[in-house]
Order: C-alpha cells, then structure tokens, then sequence
C-alpha cells in the first residue's frame, strides 16, 4: 500500500498537465501512486498521461467522462486509490519540490489524522507577490493533532481539496464524496471537517496554485453560482443533523455566507437571476441561523442585515453603489494618425457587414499560407462572403488575379477592419484593431511548434527582447474567437502560451491540403517553374531563423553538399521569411527559391528535404518524403531559443551534426532506407493526423458558415491518405 494517491483531474489543462505530473514524479519521496483521470483514451490529456505511465509505472491513469465534471474525475480516482493518504492536485498546478518527504515527516510527528490542510501558494500568472491565501486559517491551529472543536474557524469552506492530505480509511467509512456540481471543494471540505476527530494542520506550502490568465473557472459568469448555494445548503443541513455546537456552527455559518454574500454583491458573476439567488439565499439564511449569530461590523455585517431581512432592493442599490464604472469606449487603442484615427472611429459606429472577411499572413507579406487557403476555399463554398486580402504595399503584385485586396495602412484597410464580420490571419493584427461584438476572429497559426511560444517566451532573454510586450501580445490574443490547430501538440503548446478564452479548431492546416489534392502533374509543372532540372533530385534545405544571430547564415556550404551528396543533387535554397528580400536566383546546383510566394510548391518539388529546426518539417512530413535534420547547433539553440520537446530523441528521419555526416546519408542512400522511413512514421503520426486534404473545408464550414462541429467532414486516417508523388525514385516505406 502506498503512502499516498495523488488524483490529477486533467479535463481542460492539456497543455499544463504534463507539468502537473513532472513536479510529482520528480519528489524525492516516492512511495506514492499517481492516477491521472482524463477524459477518455484519445484525448489529448490521456495521451499526456499514457506517455508518463510508459516511463513510471507508479502512473496509473483512469477515465471519468466530461460530463460527470471536476467532482466526476476526482470520485473516479478516490475509487481505484490505494494509498493510505488521498491528495488531489489540479492539473494546472505543481506540487513544491520536497513537498511529499515534508508531508510524510509531519504526519509521522502527529500520527494518524483524518485530515491534515497544508499552506498553498497562490502565485500569480504573470506579474505580483505569490501569496499564502490558507495561512489566517492555519496560523492560530494548535500545534501537534488535535480535536476541530479546538480550532472552530477551521471550517474547511475556505479550504481548496488539493490543500490537504485526507485519509483514504476515513474517507471511506464516512462514504465522503465530492458532490456533483460546481464549487465541490466547499461540499467535500465542509463534510469532511464536520466528520472529522482527529485533525492537524502543516504550515509548509503543499502546492504552487498557478492563477489562469482567464480568471477562476468559478468566478466566470454564469448561472452556475447557483450551485454554490446547492452546496451551503448541503453542509449547513449534515451541520444541523450532527448537532454541532454554537461555538462550530457559528464559524461555519459566517464562512459560507462571506461566500454567498461575495457572490450576490458581484453583478458579472450573476449577468441573470439575481433576485432569485438573493430571495434563495435569504431563505437559507434565515433557516440555518445559529442561535445567538451575531454578523460581523462593517459594510459587510450590512449585507449580513439585509439578507437576513430580504431586502433585496435596498442589497441591490448598495451593491451598484459600489460598482466600478467600466472603460469608456474612447480608451479603446486605435490606430496612429489622427485622421486615420478619426476616420476608423467612425467606421466602428457603422454596422458590421455580415458578408465581409479580411484575411493576412504574415503581416502582410502576401497571398500566403492557411488565410489563403481558406479564402480560396470560402470562395468555393461561401461565395457571399466577400474576401479581401490585406498586403503591404510592396507585396501588391504579388497578389493573383481575381483576388480582391487592400494596402495595409490605408484608409480602406481600417474600413475593411471597422466592418468586417470575420477576421483572419495567421499572425495577429494590428494592436489598434478593436474586438467589435458579433465579430469572429480567426488565428489559423502558421506552423507546428517546436521552439518555445508566447509567453513561454519570457525566460529566454534573447527572444523576450526581441518579442516586445508580452502584455500587447495577449492583448492581440484576447480578440482570438478561434485558434487553428494541426496537431494535440500544438494545441498543449497553444494552451499554455497563448492563454485566453478561444476556442481551439483541430481540423488541421489548410495550406498543407495540397499536400494530398495534388497530382504528378502538378509536380511536374512546379518543378519546371523553379527550374529544377529533369531527373535531379531535389533536396529542400531551409534553415529556421536564429534569433541570436543578426542576419542569414546559411550554416552549411551548399555548393559543396551538392559536391558531396551525388552528382544529380541540386539544392532548392529556402531561407525563414525574415531574410526575403524579393530576390531569386541560381548559383550552380543552388536555387534560391526564399522568395517565392508558396512554401507549399517549394515542398511538393522537392524530394528530400534538409531542415534544422524549421516547422516546414511537420508540414513537409505530409508528402511522407525523407527528411534529414541538420542539428549542428542543437545545443545552442536550445537553450537561447528555448524548445517544446528534443527533436533528436524523436526526428522526423535521419539526424546530421556535420557537413560531412550529411553528404554521407545522401551518398550512400540512408536518408531514404527502412530505418527512416520508421522514424518518419511515428513523426507523422503524431504531428499529422488531421492534415487530410480538407481542412480548409472544415475551417471555411465551421466558421464562416456556422455549421456545427459534428456536420463537418470526418478526417481521413492517415493510413488511408495517399500523398502528392515525388518526382524522383525513391526508396519509400
């Protein structure tokens, strides 16, 4: 039997959970079971799980469906534990290096206890102090185990269920559960305590509660603070059958009231129903009254009063009086230039155009990537919606016939803004854009990530400077009604460093649809156009930008590859937009196709390609062509850029640290045998799973015509799918 069995609900904290189940397997003390409750196997928190219980076989993951809620999840775990101690830690928060051997000491000082509440540490998401919000109620507890009735005010209404170590015998013989609903902490917490008889208390910080940018699921608008009235009513009514004395009750009472009141004074928690919450509410009040309560002083011994009388009218006036006033409209960011400015002000009192979309890439460098794949896609399938492409000036030639656009910057642009009903783009748009109601943002994303992103930006010196406001970035990530996603990788990645309160779209990435739409003729015709000779084979190379570099290094002699690899190589040269500057050219077997306008031709004319840590490699992989990874400055790069996960563990195929190593698996063929073949297989499985051929089908059905999820197309399995065909003979799996 272990020690202890630590419940990790995980519905919601992909992107976290790993985190969560790290900081418990790297505790010194190890006699303990982790039970990760996921959804259900395929989803991306169960597959965060499977993938540590391969490693520890102390993880032991189990699922609850969605629907039975956080309550749901945790029930599930207590009913296949173990151990003698049950601990719950959510899936977004850690527990502090040490905190088990701790743990573990104080309980061998106090001896069995049923319930031993620990100090957590509340830090905040971004910028302040952490702070210790359960120290008021452990400071004044005695010192070793003792009777609840020595410390009254412990009450455990105010106790969050991961904040302590419950003990498993306990548990069961009192038949504790977490009541369905939401505020469950407050239904366990407040039974349990009231069943309790032998308590102690560790003031030793148990968890590190790390505070969502989106704020506490349960202080969100909405009718479920109803619930919270479900679960007062629950503890006070076990308080009143257990007989509990005035000295405990009284203290219970005002605990769960001081929540009640805190809801029923806020007006965003309740956006409806309020009357009916404060007429429930008082009634409760006026029944479960311990006899001789006295509220506390102050304004908030007022609201005690007026609940106690029903006042709702006289609770409603206090309460707006004390309203803040919110930001007026002028605050809002606009753009530079006072008649621009005065001219998109004016436009944002006209109405959104129902049949408008705006599309941009990479902030207008052109027609590009999934914005316009999804604009080409809409004009197939939702030919009333009008498309307009935003570019940069220089870019407007580049744009193609047919294709409606508008010069960032102008007059026309911010109208096109001020109107449009859907906005979409794969980096952001400009900070003085306004998030218009009824407007639908679209981040389509423009790659797979491997190095770090947002905010998990922010402890790499050399790419935070160069970043900018983190503050600005989440404010463009704050108008996001939609984030594009082609892989559960991505979407974990998306999740913890793009925090907001989008909705995320697994539907794959739409400029990668050509992929599997494309033919030998096709092929053919790209090939020609970039001029790649008939019968070379055609070898990709595109290095991803450094950021501690100033400018385009090449890191590889290509002339002398092409030397080495074999005498039919030529090298298409595709340098990381950053460094195009409109030029192409051809220097021997080097073609340098950087500024041509579609990475996605580059890819389908190529047959190998060579990358170091470029996310054209999960695009690419889509072909299932040999891919070669050029690491030679692994190392570096990781730690100044910082990465999601070690490519060279995991590669998409043959992995190169010298010239010389990488002219050698071109020459003797091992770039493209079994073994290759075999690393690319699992690359693929786990980065392309929804890159069939129609996800811009999906993204144009969903959002722009609001079809629901379950109408789209299904995707293909990727056994199933049969890529664009290379043009030279390869050895393929």
């Amino acid at each position: 039997m272990p020690r202890f069995s630590i419940i990790v609900p995980s519905h919601g904290v992909a992107g976290r959970l790993g985190q969560a189940l790290d900081s418990v397997l790297a505790q010194s003390f190890g006699d303990f079971e982790l039970i990760p409750v996921c959804d259900a196997a395929g989803s991306p928190a169960a597959g965060v799980a499977a993938g540590h219980a391969e490693q520890d076989s102390r993880v032991a993951p189990v699922h609850a469906p969605p629907s039975e809620g956080l309550a749901g999840a945790r029930n599930a775990g207590v009913r296949v534990a173990t151990g003698t101690y049950l601990l719950f830690l959510d899936g977004d928060d850690v527990l502090v290096p040490g905190a088990l051997a701790a743990l573990d000491a104080r309980l061998a000082e106090t001896g069995p206890v049923d319930v031993l509440p620990c100090e957590h540490e509340r830090v905040p998401w971004w910028e302040g102090e952490p702070t210790r919000p359960a120290a008021p109620l452990l400071e004044h507890a005695p010192g070793g185990a003792f009777a609840p009735a020595r410390a009254p005010r412990l009450t455990g209404v105010g106790l969050p269920a991961w904040s302590a170590a419950w003990r498993r015998a306990f548990v069961a013989e009192h038949e504790l559960a977490f009541p369905p609903g939401w505020f469950t902490d407050v239904g366990w917490c407040g039974r349990a305590l009231l069943r309790a008889e032998r308590v102690a208390v560790s003031r030793r910080v148990l968890v590190r509660h790390r505070a969502r940018r989106q704020g506490d699921r349960l202080r969100l608008p909405g009718a479920h603070h109803h619930d919270l009235l479900d679960q007062t009513e629950r503890v006070l009514d076990e308080a009143a059958g257990l007989g509990l004395p005035a000295e405990r009750s009284g203290p219970l009472f005002e605990q769960l009231f001081a929540a009640v009141l805190k809801t029923a004074a806020h007006p965003r928690r309740l956006p409806s129903g309020r009357r009916e919450f404060f007429r429930r509410a008082s009634a409760l009040y006026r029944g479960h009254r311990p006899a001789g309560f006295r509220p506390p002083g102050g304004s908030l011994g007022v609201q005690h009063r007026l609940l106690a009388a029903g006042a709702y009218e006289a609770f409603a006036a206090l309460r707006d009086t004390r309203r803040a006033a919110g930001r007026a409209a002028g605050a809002l960011p606009r753009p530079r230039g006072l008649r621009t400015r005065l001219h998109y002000g004016l436009q944002l009192r006209r109405p959104l155009d129902p049949d408008l979309a705006v599309y941009c890439a990479y902030w207008g460098r052109g027609y590009a990537c999934n914005p316009a794949a999804i604009h080409a896609k809409a004009r197939e399938l939702a030919p009333h919606i009008r498309g307009v492409f935003l570019v940069e000036a220089d870019q407007a030639h580049t744009v193609p016939d047919g294709v409606e656009y508008a010069v960032l910057g102008s007059h026309r642009a911010w109208e096109l803004l001020a109107r449009a009903t859907y906005l979409v783009n794969n980096a952001n748009f400009a900070e003085g854009v306004v998030k218009r109601p009824g407007s639908v943002h679209l981040q389509t994303q423009h790659g797979t990530p491997l190095k770090t992103m947002g905010v998990d930006q922010s402890t790499y010196p050399v790419v935070a400077a160069a970043t900018g406001s983190f503050t600005k970035l989440l404010g463009r990530v704050d108008r996001w009604d939609y984030n594009l996603s082609s892989n559960p990788h991505s979407t974990r990645v998306w999740e913890r460093a793009f925090p907001g309160s989008y909705e995320h779209l697994e539907y794959g990435y739409p400029r990668n649809d050509v992929y599997v739409t494309a033919g030998a003729d096709d092929v053919a015709r790209i090939r020609a156009e970039l001029g790649v000779p008939e019968g070379a084979r055609a070898v990709l190379y595109a290095p991803t930008h450094r950021d501690h570099h100033t400018g385009f290094e090449p890191g590889l002699d290509l002339e002398a590859f092409c030397e080495a690899a074999g005498e039919d190589v030529v090298v298409l040269l595709r340098a990381h937009y950053f460094y195009d500057r409109g030029g192409r050219g051809r220097s021997g077997r080097v073609i340098d196709v950087t500024a041509h306008r579609s990475s996605e031709d580059v890819c389908l004319a190529a047959d190998a390609l060579v990358t170091d840590y470029s996310s054209i490699m999960f695009d690419y992989a889509n072909l299932d062509r040999p891919i070669v990874v050029y690491a030679d400055d692994w190392e570096v790069y990781r730690e100044t850029r910082g990465v999601c996960f070690d490519l060279t563990a995991a590669p998409p195929g043959r992995v190169a640290r010298t010239p010389g190593e990488l002219a050698r698996v071109f020459r003797d063929g091992s770039y493209a045998d079994d073994g290759a073949a075999a690393l690319r297989a699992a690359f693929r499985e786990r980065f392309c799973p929804f890159d069939d051929g129609r996800a811009a089908e999906r993204v144009v059905r969903r959002v722009l015509l609001g079809e629901p999820p379950e109408a789209l197309p299904p995707v293909i399995p990727l056994a199933e799918r049969v890529p664009a065909p290379a043009a030279a003979t390869l050895v393929r799996s």
